[in-house]
Formats: structure tokens, sequence, C-alpha cells
């Protein structure tokens, strides 16, 4: 099978971007003839249609990039697969994807999403992210790059680091893990929490309001916010360098860097929706918290990126979930036992690398893709 992948290639450090680049390594370690190209190139996906001749083409990304994901290939007439995330609602572009045969979504929750804003669920098939189990592994507490990061994030050595990372905290729910240390922080060991998120105007006015949230509550001097650039390399390390890895996300497709710190053998603290109830096992791999609020909309404002006319305005016949809150009482209790029990921590750390090397190693991944491409598409 020849296999062309469009993504943010050459890979960024970001989700999307890490996504497609372990599939497309994954198929290449699996002796797949595969190429990668930038989703975006127009000029350079016509060029590999035309001498590569690809069986598939697979796209990675969401339901606003089907111009560059599904239309253009189409008008070449490559067979094609998108392989998309969520943002909570799929607004546009309906007919053309219930029209292909084949749509792979990273969870069962993107699924539900996509079902209930009008896709055909006979088109659609979960295929998980993969991650990179030899990189992303239990590292020894003493290791000099592990010490180098504690480090530099000034958490001394028997403190408990807990640990979120994210394009920004607090949609991977930091606000309500701060306003859970701040309910233990008289009964906890020493602790320091570091939120390590991308460097983005969006990023560091939230920051702002993270922050004010941290000396409202009395915690600031623990909350360490770091939001320089930082590559595939360095994310290992940090993960390894942590003790307890919270992320109660408020809305999570697949949850990456939570199945990362799984790799790397850390403990999870989650949400118990979305995504999460796929990746992680509650008492073993992680504890996910309950949901205590969803936030529902009546309306959407989308523009340009969507396919739409700037400022287009989108009023729902019933308000749909935007985001999701995780009790705050529930994460306090849960981080309370992991910083109290090292030997909880390693069990569950081991358990959870089981589980990520057994289902979501990228090899795994890859040879799931293949099966389902060849039984969906009848390509051998």
């Amino acid at each position: 099978m020849k296999v062309l992948v469009l993504y943010d290639f050459p890979p960024s450090p970001g989700g999307l971007a890490t996504q497609g680049d372990l599939l497309f390594r994954g198929l290449r370690e699996l002796g797949v003839d595969a190429h990668a190209v930038n989703f975006e190139s127009a000029q350079e996906k016509e060029w590999y249609y035309r001498w590569f001749v690809p069986d598939v083409v697979v796209g990675v990304g969401y339901w606003g990039h089907t111009p560059h994901l599904v239309l253009h290939p189409q008008r070449y007439g490559v067979r094609l697969v998108p392989w998309l995330v969520a943002d909570g609602y799929v607004a546009n572009y309906l007919e053309v994807l219930n029209a292909l045969p084949l749509i792979l979504v990273t969870s069962n929750w993107v699924k539900k999403v996509y079902v209930r804003d009008g896709l055909r669920a006979d088109r659609i098939k979960v295929l998980p992210v993969g991650c990179d189990t030899d990189t992303f592994i239990p590292r020894d507490r003493d290791d000099p790059k592990v010490l180098a990061v504690r480090e530099a994030l000034g958490v001394a050595p028997d403190q408990v680091m807990i640990l979120t990372v994210g394009g920004d905290a607090a949609s991977k729910g930091a606000q309500e893990v701060m306003q859970a240390l701040s309910v233990i922080d008289a009964q906890a060991p020493d602790w320091k929490y570091v939120c390590k998120v991308w460097p983005q105007p969006r990023t560091e006015e939230q920051n702002l309001h993270d922050m004010q949230l941290a000396t409202h509550l009395g915690i600031e001097k623990n909350v360490v916010f770091t939001a320089s650039k930082v590559s595939r390399i360095f994310m290992p390390y940090l993960m390894a360098a942590c003790d307890v890895y919270a992320a109660p996300s408020r809305l999570e497709g697949f949850g990456m860097p939570q199945v990362e710190a799984g790799a790397c053998g850390k403990p999870v603290i989650g949400i118990k929706a979305m995504a999460m109830l796929d990746t992680l096992v509650h008492g073993k791999t992680a504890f996910l918290a309950s949901v205590a609020q969803e936030v529902r909309v009546k309306e959407a404002t989308l523009g340009e990126d969507e396919g739409y006319e700037a400022g287009h305005r989108v009023v729902f016949q019933r308000p749909r979930t935007a985001d999701y809150r995780a009790s705050v009482h529930e994460i306090a209790d849960y981080l309370l036992k992991l910083m109290r029990d090292r030997e909880l921590r390693q069990t569950m750390g081991l358990a959870g690398r089981q589980r990520v090397v057994e289902h979501y190693d990228y090899r795994v991944v890859a040879k799931r893709f293949l099966q389902i491409v060849a039984e969906r598409l009848e390509i051998s």
C-alpha cells in the first residue's frame, strides 16, 4: 500500500503535527511506501499525486481543514481518508464528509460529536493517536537531564512536582487543579505546580488570569508558569521530572499529554468525560474526577477558517456543551492521595506504561490504520 500523509510537515511540536508524524513514522517502520507533505501545500500535494500515485491519502486535522484534506485531493481523483479531531461542534462540510466511505476520528467522544452534528456513524472509525514509547519512558529521578529540568523550574528535590501541559493551562483544567491544591495545601507534603504552556498572545493573557487566581488562592509561591518554546526532544524529560500529571481538561478530543505521561510511568488526574474515558482507566492508571459542570452555549460565531464569511453566527436549536469542569473536591482528594503515597504513584505509573505500550504505541496505531483502510477501502 502506498500512503501519502498530509499534516503540519515538517512537524512543529504541536499535537496535530505530532499525530501525523507518528503515523508517518510508524508506516515507514512497518515497511509501507509512505511520504509526508504539508497539508496546506497545494503544489507539493499535486506533485505527489502525479508521480507517487498513492493508494490512499490520509489527512490529519479537524473538520475546518476539509478544503485541504478532502476537497483538494478529490480534485485529482485520489482516494482519501481524513483523520479528525473535534472542537466540540461540527458546523460545516457535512455533505462533503458524509459522501466519504471512511472517516477516522481520535476517540469515541469525537465520534459522538460528529454523529450528533450530522455525520453518519457507519462512516466513522476510531483510531487513537500514537505515542513514541521509545522516548517517553520511565526515567530515574537522579538522571542528570531530569534533575536539570527540576532545577531549572525551581523544584526542590524533596518537593512533589505536579505538571500540566497545554497550549494554555486553563483549558487543561489548571484552574480547577489550583483550587484543589489550595484546599489541601495544609495537609499535603511540600509541592510545586508547574504549568507548561505554548507562547502565544492568547496564552499570555490567560496566564495573567491564572496567576491572579493563584495569588487570590494564596498559593502563588508554589505555582510556576513556563511559556518557552520547546521541542519534542525536551518533553519526555519534562514528563519524567514530575510526580503527578494533572490535566482534568475542559475539552479533550484525545489527550496526548495524558498518554505520554502514562508512557513515562506517571499517574494521571483527569476528568470522567470525553476521550479520557478511552485512554485512562480510573483507579488503575489514573484518577478521573467527576464532571461538576457542563458549560453550554446557545450560539457560536464562525469565520473563514470554518468555511463561512467572517462573523457568521450560528444559533443552536438546543444549547451545546462547550466544555466541562471537573469536581475540585474530587481532584483535591485524588491529589492528596497520590502526593502522600509514593508507592501508589509507582503502581499506577507502571499500569499506565503497560496500557500505553499495548494500545497507543505509534507502530500499533500504524498497524491498526492499515487494517481499517484495507477493510473499508479494499486496498491490499
